[in-house]
C-alpha cells in the first residue's frame, strides 16, 4: 500500500484534515450543551423535587413549576404593574442608557488620565477615594437629588459601569507598547492620530474586556434604582412579588433579569469578534464560557 501523494496537486490530506477538526469541533459543541441541558435539568429537578416531597419549604424557596406558571400568567394575562414587555422595556432601556452613559465616559476619561500623568497623578487620590465608597449606596441619593424618573436609574447604572470601564480604560493606555508608540512618532503622527489610531485600537482589548462585566453592572444599577422607587421596570416587580411573599414571582423576575443579561453578553461578544478580529486566538480559546 501506497501512501497518499503529499504532492502539491493533490491537496487531500490537508482537506480531510480539516474536514477532521471541524467534525471535532461540532462533536465538542454538541457535548457541551448536552452537559449544559443535563445540568439544568439535574438542578430543576431536583429543586422541583425536593419541594413537593418536602424537603424544601416552597414558601420561601418557590418551585420551578410555580415560576413558569408565574411567567406564563405574566406573558399571557399581565403583572399588577402592566404588561409584561413593558416592564423589561423599561428596565432594559434604563441598563442600556446607563451602560452606554458610563462606558463613554469610562473610556474617555480613562484614556485622558492614561495619556496625561500629570492629570493622572493629581486626580488619583480623588478616583480612589470615590472608588471606595459603595456605589450602590449612591442610588438612594440620586433618587433624592434626580427624583424617581428614569435619571435616577440611569445615574445609578452609569456609576457602576464607570469605574470599571475606566481602570480597564486607563490601563490599557498605560499597557500599549512604548517603541509603537516611538514609530508613529517617527511617522509623524500627532497626539490626536496617535490616540485615535495607536493607542485606543491597542486599547481596545482591555476596554471590551471589561464591557462584560459592565452591562451586567448596569443592570444591578437599573433594578437597584427602581428598588429605591418606581411606578414600573422588572426591579419593580421584584420588589412587589417580594412585598406580596410571593417567591415564585421574585425568582421570576431574577430570570427575567438573567435573560437579558445573557442576550446582552451575546451581542457584546460577537461585537468584540468584529472589532478585534486581527487578535490571535488565545490560549485556551477553543473552551467558550
Amino acid at each position: 500500500m501506497t501512501a497518499p501523494s503529499s504532492a502539491p496537486g493533490n491537496p487531500a490530506p490537508i482537506t480531510d484534515l480539516s474536514a477532521l477538526r471541524i467534525r471535532a469541533r461540532r462533536r465538542r459543541q454538541l457535548n457541551i450543551y448536552g452537559l449544559r441541558v443535563l445540568v439544568a435539568v439535574l438542578v430543576l429537578g431536583s429543586w422541583e423535587l425536593t419541594t413537593r416531597i418536602g424537603i424544601v419549604d416552597q414558601f420561601f424557596f418557590g418551585q420551578p413549576s410555580g415560576i413558569a406558571r408565574q411567567l406564563w400568567i405574566w406573558i399571557t394575562e399581565e403583572t399588577a404593574l402592566g404588561p409584561l414587555w413593558q416592564q423589561v422595556l423599561v428596565t432594559m432601556e434604563e441598563t442600556v442608557l446607563g451602560f452606554i452613559v458610563g462606558t463613554v465616559l469610562g473610556v474617555v476619561i480613562g484614556v485622558l488620565l492614561g495619556r496625561n500623568r500629570l492629570l493622572a497623578d493629581v486626580f488619583s487620590i480623588y478616583i480612589k477615594a470615590a472608588n471606595a465608597i459603595p456605589r450602590v449606596v449612591l442610588g438612594a441619593l440620586f433618587a433624592i437629588s434626580l427624583g424617581l424618573d428614569i435619571r435616577s436609574k440611569v445615574a445609578t447604572a452609569a456609576i457602576l459601569v464607570f469605574f470599571v470601564v475606566f481602570f480597564n480604560a486607563f490601563q490599557g493606555v498605560r499597557e500599549v507598547e512604548r517603541n509603537l508608540i516611538a514609530n508613529a512618532r517617527i511617522l509623524g503622527a500627532d497626539d490626536r492620530r496617535l490616540t485615535t489610531e495607536v493607542i485606543i485600537p491597542s486599547a481596545l482589548s482591555w476596554i471590551i474586556a471589561s464591557l462584560h462585566i459592565s452591562f451586567g453592572l448596569a443592570l444591578v444599577g437599573a433594578v437597584v434604582g427602581e428598588l429605591f422607587g418606581a411606578t414600573q421596570g422588572v426591579g419593580e416587580l421584584i420588589y412587589s412579588a417580594e412585598h406580596n411573599f410571593n417567591a415564585n414571582g421574585v425568582f421570576a423576575g431574577m430570570l427575567l433579569l438573567a435573560a437579558m443579561a445573557l442576550l446582552a453578553e451575546a451581542i457584546i461578544t460577537a461585537l468584540e469578534n468584529r472589532l478585534v478580529r486581527w487578535r490571535p486566538p488565545a490560549v485556551g480559546s477553543e473552551v467558550q464560557i
